[in-house]
């Protein structure tokens, strides 16, 4: 027998170098960022693959569900430690969920039905600009010129999107109904993130699952009334895995992460990095999905990308 295996205390090489490399990775921000993002990326296909899988209000509701289940049982203390809290303001963050949890996943997953997952990507790009845009409406927080110029060239970058590059489209009004519907949930989830300046102090995470019980609670009405009215049938085994996804990953993983990267590097710096969810999103849709990629898609990119860059690094 090995001498080292009969002693407790050591550790197998490899347990060791996998805890090791799991700590620098949760101390390292940028690692933490483009894993965030990427989920985020992933969650615009996966809205896309649970067309004819599970229907919209199931995947939100169970969904939340889910995280429900998951995070009161791992915080179960904390909650209790801060109910007071949490019962004073109980209105702003049942406002929360509903904007920014419910709203926003239950339009992006009806979008689905008639827009692809390149445009939901891309359009979900627009959300830094309408943050702006609220920052100024709701704090009077103002916005520069080379801002401006920042916001008119991601909303041109929005307009081609769902106008799939036709003037007369454009001109006329005539979007896709799943492109409009993806730009309200963009803004709703806008108006979320301006919202939250002002959250009551609690931890983080005792914060987002309060939040997410309020989008749970609001969800389960719109889900009867998807049963109610025929809308609804039984998950597919595909529709299964993406809603487990959607728990694990969207809702759980990508909140740690997120969270923590702004431990590290602080909010501003840990904003731009969404930036990268129009770039992920499309190459997955067309690598995973098949989705074609067109030319007033690289447009619609480069406009968004170009004005949240000139917005948030040359107008700051």
């Amino acid at each position: 027998m090995n001498p080292s295996s009969r002693q407790g205390g050591n550790v197998h090489p490899d347990r060791t170098s996998t805890l090791s490399w799991l700590r620098r990775a949760w101390n390292n921000a940028y690692l933490l960022m483009i894993l965030t993002t990427l989920i985020w990326a992933c969650n615009a296909v996966a809205s896309r693959l649970a067309v004819g899988n599970i229907t919209p209000m199931a995947l939100t509701s169970f969904r939340w569900i889910g995280v429900c289940l998951i995070m009161h049982f791992l915080l179960r203390r904390q909650i209790a430690e801060h109910w007071p809290q949490i019962k004073a303001h109980w209105r702003f963050l049942a406002a929360l969920g509903i904007v920014g949890f419910t709203a926003f996943n239950t339009l992006m997953y009806i979008a689905a039905y008639s827009t692809s997952a390149v445009n939901i990507g891309i359009l979900q790009g627009s959300i830094p600009v309408f943050v702006l845009l609220g920052a100024f409406l709701a704090y009077r927080i103002p916005i520069g010129g080379m801002q401006a110029l920042g916001v008119l060239l991601t909303l041109l970058g929005v307009a081609v999107t769902a106008s799939r590059g036709d003037v007369h489209a454009l001109a006329k009004l005539r979007f896709a109904a799943g492109d409009l519907l993806m730009i309200l949930a963009c803004i709703f989830y806008a108006s979320y993130t301006v919202a939250v300046r002002s959250r009551p102090k609690m931890p983080q995470l005792v914060f987002f699952t309060v939040v997410a019980s309020f989008a749970c609670a609001i969800s389960l009405p719109l889900l009867a009334t998807e049963i109610a009215i025929g809308r609804y049938h039984a998950p597919t085994p595909t529709g299964w895995g993406i809603l487990a996804f959607t728990v694990i990953g969207p809702s759980i993983l990508s909140q740690l992460s997120f969270m923590r990267a702004i431990e590290l590097i602080g909010p501003g710096r840990a904003g731009v990095f969404v930036n990268l969810v129009p770039v992920f999103a499309p190459i997955l849709a067309v690598l995973v999905i098949g989705e074609p990629f067109g030319l007033h898609h690289a447009l619609a990119l480069a406009l968004v990308l170009g004005g949240i860059f000139i917005a948030e690094r040359l107008g700051r």
